[in-house]
């Protein structure tokens, strides 16, 4: 089941997920999978799934009907593919080994109510790249841009379906360029923020599919952290499985 330097986590519910040094998550990635929640019947689609943690979060949930993970990398999807034998899971999860910018043919278009997906932060060419193949893939956009994830997502989303990402917030602008020029049209917008006198560093944002221009909701900040320094009740809410898997 685990190979050199692989080991398992558990996500809290019953469901664990094989992770390594090459293939790990963060808060920013058990953010997301909450901000997205998909619900009971749809169909949803995890652009660039690494080692699986989005699609197993809504599992352990018990949502939604189907999903689809596209992932460019085959170790990582290995890993994924064993960590739904390890639940028990196997067919709750089509893992597709793919670049999303090569998918026609190979998925239904046009047919998905959610797509998600937790990008490259840093732009080809900007900052240090990784030593690590894996991690230079998930931090920069050698592989893919801002560009052709929401074009990919564009052709995935059924009129109306929902598109969701998260990103630094140096690129809000290029994110919301990237989305309009593919017709969805941001309508929910969340800053994180892990204390008060901290500021922003993650931003989460849904866009709709043909949605009507404007009428973007600006919710309150997501703070991670309370005065105290430990986790805020909002994250103890949805984090709270994962972490008391360790307490």
């Amino acid at each position: 089941m685990l190979l050199k330097n692989e080991k398992i986590e558990s996500l809290g519910g019953g469901i664990q997920i094989i992770v390594s040094d090459a293939h790990k998550f963060w808060t920013d990635t058990v953010l997301l999978a909450h901000f997205a929640a998909p619900k009971q019947n749809e169909k949803a689609c995890d652009l660039g799934s690494g080692c699986g943690p989005i699609p197993l979060i809504w599992l352990r949930e018990g949502v939604p009907a189907s999903v689809t993970a596209v992932e460019i990398q085959e170790n990582a999807c290995s890993m994924f593919e064993r960590s739904l034998a390890l639940n028990g899971i196997k067919n709750k999860v089509e893992i597709l080994c793919s670049d999303l910018r090569q998918l026609k043919g190979k998925v239904e278009f046009s047919a998905y109510d959610l797509v998600v997906c937790n990008p490259p932060y840093k732009a080809d060419g900007a900052g240090i790249p990784s030593s690590l193949p894996s991690h230079r893939i998930a931090r920069h956009e050698g592989s893919c841009t801002l560009q052709d994830i929401a074009a990919c997502a564009r052709s995935l989303l059924r009129f109306s379906g929902r598109f969701c990402m998260c990103q630094r917030p140096e690129r809000l602008c290029d994110v919301i360029e990237a989305m309009r020029s593919n017709d969805i049209e941001p309508k929910r917008l969340r800053f994180v923020q892990q204390r008060k006198a901290k500021a922003p560093k993650l931003f989460l944002i849904e866009g709709k599919r043909g949605g009507k221009r404007g009428g973007m909701i600006v919710e309150p900040v997501l703070f991670i952290e309370n005065d105290s320094g430990d986790f805020s009740e909002e994250m103890m809410a949805f984090y709270g499985q994962y972490k008391e898997a360790y307490l």
